[in-house]
């Protein structure tokens, strides 16, 4: 009689903890590298932006420190017991005003002219157009000093300014002798203009092109006509577009030298007649014209005409940063 044998209860083995996966990171190899080089670009950009500060500041102490006895004795132009706040002014004055006009007369036919090149014009003009636009940013401002000097100011704009000098003269700004030979800050507000034309409009166009489809399409479903879509949807998604544009071209306008330098004839006065010769000057004109016979304290009093310069540049930019943040959320500026 054969007996069996039960076998003893064996326990199942435990289950294995799952294995842990160290979690992929991506931040290596040349993401790494880039990273860094991205760091890097921006850490560069702050750093010359401190060391140009820092140099302005140090080479415009002497200046801001002389009394006016010496400072009148070194620079040309400036009077007897005149101190460099008075001194700078009306070249303040000059470069905010012209810089002014130009935005004005730049704006409206750059924003005229993206929205004709995003939403009117078949693509292929479309894209010729654009060419031909970003190409004027490529046109030394010598050229376009010579040809205002030389062909706006002198047989275009002399008879338009003298029109307008005796239709409009009792308008400030129209008011005064008209230059002669068309050499006033007008004809310069109209070169600028020329100049950040191409910069307002490449900025503006790429802004109206990130206009969100489904909010063109939405208004042409509720029967909008094409302007009525411009007007409700995609002028304000790129309205902070066109302000951080605008600003982009005002310092462009600011900072101009030998285009002002070649069209202008200069002034230190505080006025408004931007019809007469011999009202304003520009600060960086003034330092271009001024700087090759300087020497000593007077190389001190540009540097520090340039400081103030450099403070409004860096005002503009950083009021539009903050008229952009604010709509940033909604806006085709970022």
């Amino acid at each position: 009689m054969t007996s069996t044998v039960t076998p003893p209860d064996i326990e199942p083995a435990a289950p294995r903890p799952p294995r842990r996966r160290r979690p992929r990171t991506t931040d290596r190899g040349f993401n790494r590298v880039f990273r860094w080089v991205a760091t890097g670009a921006g850490v560069v950009i702050l750093a010359v932006l401190a060391a140009v500060a820092i140099f302005l500041v140090g080479q415009a102490l002497p200046a801001i420190t002389a009394s006016s006895d010496e400072l009148s004795g070194a620079v040309n132009r400036f009077g007897e017991g005149q101190s460099l706040l008075s001194f700078t002014g009306p070249l303040v004055f000059g470069t905010l005003l012209a810089a002014a006009l130009a935005l004005l007369i730049a704006t409206p036919v750059a924003v005229g002219i993206a929205l004709f090149i995003s939403h009117y014009a078949p693509r292929r003009l479309a894209s010729a157009l654009g060419y031909v636009v970003d190409l004027l940013a490529a046109v030394p401002s010598v050229v376009f000093g010579l040809w205002g000097f030389l062909v706006l100011g002198q047989n275009v704009l002399k008879p338009v300014w003298a029109w307008l000098g005796d239709v409009a003269g009792w308008f400030p700004l129209f008011s005064g002798q008209v230059s002669a030979t068309g050499r006033n800050l007008a004809t310069v507000a109209v070169v600028l203009a020329v100049m950040i034309l191409p910069i307002i409009t490449a900025v503006c166009r790429e802004v109206f092109l990130q206009t969100p489809r489904l909010h063109e399409e939405a208004a042409l479903a509720l029967g909008a006509t094409r302007w009525e879509v411009i007007r409700t949807a995609v002028l304000p998604f790129g309205r902070s577009g066109i302000v951080s544009a605008a600003m982009l071209g005002l310092g462009r306008a600011l900072g101009e030298t030998m285009a002002v330098l070649m069209i202008l004839s200069p002034g230190f006065l505080y006025s408004f007649k931007i019809l007469a010769a011999g009202q304003q000057q520009t600060i960086a004109a003034f330092i271009a014209a001024d700087f090759p016979e300087a020497s000593g304290l007077g190389v001190n009093t540009l540097i520090a005409t340039g400081l103030a310069l450099f403070v409004i540049t860096l005002a503009v930019n950083m009021f539009a940063r903050w008229i952009v943040a604010r709509r940033k959320d909604f806006s085709g500026a970022n």
